[in-house]
């Protein structure tokens, strides 16, 4: 039996949307293990002068729960 878990992040980025999602996956990586699949739920970006200044996440991070047996 597979048992996932689900929290959600927040990510940004200067980049792209690519890259702030990347960023959540470099950051929850530090402290969960057993990423399964990331999925994006909302997405936005700032704007300064006309230009897009920062790409902005909310996600979803399933992992697996480690089984302690």
């Amino acid at each position: 039996m597979s048992v996932l878990k689900v929290i959600e992040v927040l990510g940004n980025s200067t980049v792209s949307f690519e890259d702030a999602v990347q960023n959540v996956i470099n950051e929850a990586s530090k402290t969960v293990k057993n990423i399964k699949s990331v999925y994006v739920k909302d997405m936005q970006v700032t704007v300064n002068n006309n230009k897009i200044a920062e790409y902005r996440v909310t996600t979803k991070v399933c992992f697996g729960i480690m089984d302690s047996h």
